[in-house]
């Protein structure tokens, strides 16, 4: 089946209006979230339904063409990258909140539905959905599902799994079956919790049951000021020794600091070399202890400031203030890479050093802005895309930091995935056998390879029998 062909067979199931191969139109679906990495795919569909999802992949189950799942496109790790010749299932137009059953704590939500808008949508009944990307303005529920999210309020009540009861999947043949569903266990295998965080590279998420929560009776939100990266460390992991646990506790740098303030004038020290900003929720008695003992482990650390919001609007502008963070480093220079590595909290101080080290090194400005409180980094390095071999120092910048993060007795992702960006990093972590035995499930949900694939595996760069991912770019071949 040639192009032409595939876009004729393509519009008999979608519809023009659901497909879209205009060159000029398709560089949109070039990249997600990681700008680095570029690839084309030979046509985007944009399904209403799970049934049209099925037909689609139906057809490319028959002709062996690859496709790849695609949300919000707000991913970091090249997730829905298109392999050469591949076909893009934009979930965006499968937005529908289906149900909600606040009695049970439930709700059944299609994989294009915006994170935030969930939360927005029970909030009036005093609940909320608990994983918040930072970019959860745009995000999708299904690339959350995808990519095992998490975000700055996990720290306390987990990752996406641990509020996913069930997915409805189309597997890479085109059958519709669902995995869990609307009970917190189901009898056999977790196959629900091996299809979370697959990248895509199982199946497809069309429709999920979701965990609701209940919204805290009050709360405390904090921003600490320190004069040293070390001292702000050092808090991090002095809290969490002293048995308390916060929704949220972050860390903002200097570079950052700067950055965020000239966007959101929140009233940012911009003469500090840190800031944490602590957030603790819960009954009303006894919160006032648990914030005097937050206090003191700020100032045992030399915090020379502590200031606490007021009210919801400047809490409110504290958190857009760190959920924007990474758009305010647009202020600096015009891209922007950012890493995902996890140290132990004890391993803050070594990490943040080796990051300052990378940044002299390979002449680069990095910004750090991350969720301190599970030792999840996310150094932004700052480049100019049009100057490959700034772009080519980048790339090797960040590889180096995220080896260091392994050295460290850390991993290579907390939440961003491995995708195309980490492939030949897996090793570090994970032995032969273990990527083997990983791969051994991706067969027996798609034998023929079609699903996402030269993703997550350092064997599985290519396609089995439908090519491979070709770069237009190639400034991470040049740095590696």
């Amino acid at each position: 089946m040639n192009k032409e062909q595939l876009i004729s067979a393509l519009v008999d199931i979608m519809g023009r209006d659901g497909v879209v191969d205009a060159p000029d139109e398709l560089i949109v679906y070039e990249c997600d979230g990681l700008t680095i990495d570029r690839n084309t795919p030979h046509a985007v569909v944009l399904p209403t339904s799970v049934e049209q999802v099925s037909a689609v992949v139906k057809l490319l189950h028959q002709e062996n063409i690859p496709f790849v799942a695609r949300g919000a496109g707000t991913g970091l790790s090249g997730g829905t990258l298109s392999p050469e010749g591949g076909v893009m299932i934009t979930l965006t137009r499968m937005n529908h909140i289906v149900e909600i059953d606040i009695k049970n704590q439930r709700a059944l939500v299609e994989a294009g539905v915006v994170n935030l808008h969930l939360s927005k949508a029970v909030a009036d009944q005093g609940y909320y959905f608990v994983p918040d990307p930072s970019s959860q303005y745009a995000c999708t529920i299904g690339g959350n599902i995808a990519e095992n999210s998490g975000g700055p309020h996990t720290l306390k009540y987990g990752v996406t799994t641990n509020h996913t009861l069930g997915v409805e999947v189309v597997l890479p043949d085109g059958q519709i079956i669902w995995f869990g569903g609307k009970t917190y266990d189901s009898p056999g295998y977790d196959l629900r919790g091996i299809l979370i965080g697959s990248e895509g590279m199982l199946g497809i998420v069309t429709r999920a049951w979701v965990k609701l929560t209940r919204s805290p009776q009050t709360w405390k939100t904090f921003l600490a000021v320190f004069d040293r990266i070390e001292d702000a460390s050092n808090t991090v992991a002095g809290i969490i020794a002293r048995g308390i646990v916060p929704d949220a506790l972050e860390m903002l740098d200097k570079v950052v600091i700067g950055a965020v303030e000239e966007a959101f004038h929140f009233g940012f020290p911009l003469d500090a070399e840190a800031v944490l900003i602590i957030e603790i929720e819960g009954l009303e008695a006894g919160l006032e202890r648990q914030a005097e003992r937050i206090i003191e482990v700020c100032q045992e650390n030399y915090a020379r400031d502590i200031q606490s919001a007021k009210n919801d609007k400047e809490r409110a502008l504290l958190w857009m203030s760190r959920k924007r963070a990474f758009g305010a480093m647009g202020r600096l220079s015009p891209s922007y890479y950012v890493q995902d590595g996890v140290v132990p909290r004890t391993k803050l101080p070594d990490i943040m050093r080796i990051i300052e080290k990378t940044g002299k090194k390979y002449d680069l400005l990095i910004g750090n802005v991350f969720h301190a409180g599970d030792g999840n980094i996310h150094p932004c390095i700052a480049y100019d895309d049009r100057d490959s071999d700034q772009a080519a120092r980048t790339v090797a910048a960040g590889d180096e930091i995220l080896r260091a993060c392994v050295d460290l007795g850390g991993s290579i992702t907390g939440e961003h995935g491995i995708g195309y960006e980490k492939v030949d990093l897996m090793p570090l972590i994970f032995s032969k056998q273990d990527i083997a035995a990983m791969e051994s499930v991706k067969q027996v949900f798609d034998p023929s390879n079609i699903s996402n694939p030269g993703k997550m595996f350092p064997t599985n760069r290519s396609c089995i029998g439908c090519g491979t991912i070709e770069l237009k770019r190639t400034k991470r071949q040049a740095a590696l």
